[in-house]
This record gives structure tokens, sequence and C-alpha cells, in this order.
């Protein structure tokens, strides 16, 4: 069976270097056959910030807020998905706000986890799933890990993917871009493009039925 893969195009700025290296990795999957969704945040509409409780959860009965359209399909991707792919620029040692809200309301409490009854510890809905992270950044990767802290990669891969289960299989720096020229930047589109051959390769481990109880069902897919 083919692989399942969603990329995210993390900016909203259009025809970036970001672009660029979504556009390497699609050749490579898309050339070993995988299936694949694109959410572009560049020219997909980016959600509005959360402004009640209710959108930052999968209704759960018919009383409840109903999402919005193009959250509703964005979580159906994800659901939808064997591996998430998520390229994005580094703003200010982390993510781009565009970015940043697709996660608050796309990775909803009872689509992407479930918080269980007095307790720490979340059913993570996506366990079976990978994932992989391409970052550009001016800094320096050392300034990167000593002074920022990989802050971006971290909230990313652990507090974000890796609490509603999704296993990160590789982090992908290309930096600094501010001084990069055509040969490195060429360089990377080659690496970007056989990381995406190999993804596209990899076996999709079994995984648990990620979908909400049938209550929610009808709701998540409106």
């Amino acid at each position: 069976m083919n692989r399942r893969i969603l990329v995210v195009v993390g900016t909203p700025l259009p025809d970036t270097l970001t672009h660029a290296l979504a556009g390497a990795y699609l050749e490579g999957v898309r050339g070993a056959g995988a299936e694949v969704r694109v959410i572009d945040l560049a020219r997909d509409p980016i959600p509005d910030h959360p402004r009640v409780r209710d959108q930052l959860r999968v209704p759960r009965t018919d009383a409840d807020l109903a999402l919005d359209p193009d959250v509703a399909r964005y979580l159906d991707d994800v659901l939808w998905a064997d591996h998430l792919v998520v390229l994005h620029p580094q703003w200010w040692g982390t993510v781009p706000a565009a970015l940043k809200a697709f996660i608050d309301r796309v990775f909803l409490s009872g689509g992407t986890f479930r918080y269980r009854e007095r307790s720490a510890v979340s059913d993570r809905l996506l366990s079976g799933r990978t994932a992989r992270v391409v970052m550009t950044m001016d800094s320096p990767r050392f300034w990167n890990r000593l002074v920022y802290r990989n802050a971006a990669e971290t909230s990313l891969t652990r507090a974000t993917l890796g609490y509603c289960g999704v296993k990160t299989i590789g982090v992908t720096r290309f930096s600094p871009v501010r001084f990069s020229d055509d040969a490195a930047r060429g360089a990377w589109l080659d690496r970007v493009r056989h990381l995406g051959e190999k993804d596209a390769g990899a076996s999709a481990r079994r995984r648990r039925v990620a979908f909400p109880p049938a209550a929610e069902r009808a709701t998540v897919g409106a």
C-alpha cells in the first residue's frame, strides 16, 4: 500500500525557499508513488486564532460549536496521513504565527489527543504516524542550539507532534540562508528530494484508529 503523506508548508509568504524545498520533497515522494496532500499556508486559508474554548476541541455533541470548514478539512488531512512533513522558516527563534495558528486550531482535543480523567497523561490519537521537520534559518546551528535551545523544533516535535503520538524521524536544518549561494541551495534541494524518496519508500507502521467516536465523527467531516 502506498504511503499517505501530508506536506504542510508553514509560511504565509509565497514563492519562498521553503516552497522550493517543499517542491523538491514532493518530486521525491510523488516519483516514488506516494499519495500526497498539501497544505500551503501562503495560499490556503490560515485559521483565525481561537476566540472561544470550543474552538480548541472537536465538537462532542450537536449542541457544541461546529468546526470551521477549513479546520475540518485540515483535520481530515492530518487523520488521513501516515506521515506528516512540516517545512517552515525559523522566525524569532520559533515558527511563524501562521503555522502556530494552524497548530492551535487543527491539533484539537478529541481529534489528535484526548485528555484523561484525573491524569496528566493524554490518549495519543495520532499514534503510529511519523513526521519529518525541515526548517530554514539565518542563525548558525551552534547559535540555534546554545542560545535558542532548539526552541522551534523542540516545541514542534515534542510539545505538539509527540504529545499527539507522532514520532519525528528527522529534523533537517538549512542555514544560514542569508549567506547561501546557488550551489548551496541546489544541494539543499537535492537533499530534500532524496528525503522524499526515502519517506515514500518507508513502510507505514500499523496505527490505532484515530478518528473520534461516532458521535463526533459526523461533525468532523462537516
